[in-house]
């Protein structure tokens, strides 16, 4: 897939935005011809040097930007040219979801596993111990704390759940 026809994905769109923010946006939507430097970014695109450092550091960090480092002779000074490398964004996405699917299993174990309570005047939520230390009262208004059914929470996640099985084609017994 060409870095333009990347770019024109939604899901990518919103992959790239979650990383590098709102300010770093224009820099990962800023398609390069080969090789680019930090400041010709900033230059380009009318942004904070830092803004566009940050934004690259980012995509290096997750694998979707490089660079190389040359030294000036005279001055000693570091350049680095960076070239982004979106053909990894499908196998950082998986990666994602493969992280996202063993959060929801833990913490929908976790549900499962425990007894809660609610400060419906708060809407602060305690673990059965936590609630049995405070008498069942909330330690910030004093109202009861009412036992808490979590089935809904624990439905939603096991529809996500499935959904990333289905996405991953992965055969799961939950």
């Amino acid at each position: 897939m060409a870095f333009e026809e990347y770019l024109e994905d939604p899901v990518i769109q919103k992959y790239l935005h979650e990383l590098v923010g709102p300010t770093g946006m224009p820099v990962a939507a800023a398609p390069p011809d080969g090789e680019v430097t930090d400041e010709e970014l900033a230059e380009e695109l009318g942004l904070e040097l830092n803004d566009v450092r940050r934004a690259l550091f980012i995509l290096y960090e997750n694998d979707l930007a490089s660079y190389r480092r040359l030294r000036d002779e005279d001055s000693g000074w570091l350049t680095y040219l960076w070239t982004f490398e979106y053909d990894n964004i499908p196998e950082q996405l998986e990666s994602e979801m493969y992280d996202l699917h063993a959060a929801l299993d833990e913490r929908r174990e976790y549900e499962l596993d425990h007894e809660f309570y609610l400060c419906e005047n708060c809407g602060i939520r305690f673990e059965f111990g936590d609630a049995m230390d405070y008498g069942f009262e909330c330690p910030d208004c004093g109202s009861s704390l009412e036992a808490m059914e979590n089935t809904a929470l624990i439905d939603s996640m096991d529809e996500r759940i499935d959904e990333l099985e289905s996405e991953l084609n992965l055969d799961i017994e939950t």
